[in-house]
């Protein structure tokens, strides 16, 4: 199983000597990641992760899992950023599980409006909280986890305790000192992964494997994308390859664009990946992310005919999981027989390349990556082989991949208009 990359519609932006010479640079970030010798290589540690991890661990998240399912009918994750993003990508494009289990995301932002639905949904559930935070002390979560920790208190007692499940540091923090004094069960973020990158540690594998997705499969197949990544002329370091080829000819922004609607959460995912990963000292190319054909009927005017500065990476799947037989109408009164026999999914698909062609023909460079299954395989390796082709994109555009100090900023702005002792 691997990632098919089509760059039909790269080649008249990108000239063969111009790919030979950016490669050659990729070769270069790549030792950088294989040989740990960039900037920011204490934090390579999700590099052999899929490979290399705990097994004792994993085994207690299954576990927890299996308990999170048995005892609730909703899992309300606390969380922000990369706290949150891989697990609710992964699960809206898989879907939950069949035993009912809903999980409600939580903490990613600071709306009593939106904190209130989240309680009235919980009125008359079981339910558990599994908070997620390397610290404990960022904002949006630690006060959705005050709040929705007194709930799950007044509702159940002390049993509450038996009710909350923390992914915490391994040793200190507000979260973890929390906690350890209260008895809840406590989960690892790695000290050498960070948040953006965390999606195939706890911090990810918990909610995801209470919702039912088969993480032993999740993780099989971000094993044999480390595996397919190994060498240096890899499809990531291509795909890093044609976005800096790009972006260096003031294509700033690249849209990651589907035509399943349950991968918008998974595009929600990339864009905080590459985003905080690429877009510091003055660089990178901004993320930004279409589903389609929905959008094809509003931000599908500007792409095909704006300003171009903008490139565009197709995400499609070879095999749907799903076919929806269209049928001959007696009358033909709406016109679609000449559809008849055919299978949704197959006119989606056609939708797909009419698309890829218009946009090359209106001067938007191209290209595509082909999953072979909407499963926990496919999305495994999708998974690695992105954090991989970022860090390459990101050593090649020359800036440090796991750093974000731009974060800062609004957070001490907050901290000092909120009165922060």
């Amino acid at each position: 199983m691997t990632i098919k990359l089509d760059e039909k519609y790269i080649k008249k932006f990108a000239s063969d000597a111009e790919l030979a010479a950016m490669r050659a640079r990729v070769r270069a970030a790549h030792d950088q990641v294989v040989k740990a010798t960039g900037a920011g290589s204490e934090f390579l540690g999700w590099r052999d992760l899929p490979e290399k991890y705990d097994r004792d661990e994993f085994a207690r998240i299954k576990s927890a899992a299996a308990q999170i399912r048995s005892d609730n009918d909703t899992l309300v994750v606390i969380g922000i950023g990369g706290s949150y993003l891989g697990a609710r990508a992964v699960i809206e494009l898989l879907g939950a599980s069949d035993d009912g289990l809903e999980i409600i995301f939580a903490g990613q932002n600071l709306s009593s409006v939106e904190l209130d639905r989240v309680i009235k949904k919980l009125d008359g559930k079981n339910w558990s909280i599994n908070v997620i935070s390397k610290s404990g002390t960022t904002t949006e979560p630690a006060l959705a986890f005050r709040i929705l920790g007194a709930k799950l208190s007044e509702q159940y007692g002390d049993a509450a305790r038996q009710r909350i499940y923390a992914t915490t540091d391994a040793a200190r923090g507000t979260l973890h000192d929390l906690a350890t004094q209260n008895h809840w069960q406590k989960f690892v973020v790695p000290d050498d992964i960070g948040g953006r990158f965390s999606v195939l540690t706890a911090v990810g594998l918990l909610p995801i494997a209470a919702a039912g997705v088969d993480i032993d499969a999740l993780m099989n197949g971000a094993a044999t994308a480390r595996r397919d990544l190994a060498q240096s002329d890899d499809l990531a370091g291509e795909y890093a390859a044609i976005r800096n080829i790009l972006y260096e000819k003031g294509f700033t922004v690249e849209i990651l664009s589907c035509f399943e609607p349950s991968f918008a959460q998974m595009c929600e995912w990339w864009k905080q990946l590459f985003g905080e990963s690429e877009g510091k000292d003055g660089r990178g190319a901004l993320p930004c992310s279409l589903t389609f054909t929905t959008d094809l009927h509003s931000l599908g005017q500007y792409v095909q005919d704006g300003r171009r500065q903008v490139f565009e990476t197709f995400v499609t799947f070879a095999n749907s999981p799903v076919e929806i037989p269209i049928e001959r109408a007696p009358d033909d009164a709406d016109g679609l027989n000449y559809l008849a026999g055919k299978n949704l999914s197959f006119v989606n698909r056609m939708a797909y390349r009419a698309t890829a062609q218009a946009h090359f023909d209106g001067g938007v460079p191209n290209l595509t990556l082909e999953l072979p299954n909407i499963d926990a395989l496919s999305v495994g390796y999708f998974l690695y082989f992105m954090e991989f082709a970022c860090a390459l994109s990101a050593y090649t555009l020359g800036v440090n991949p796991f750093d974000q100090p731009g974060v800062e900023k609004y957070k001490n702005n907050m901290f000092r208009l909120l009165g922060k002792p």
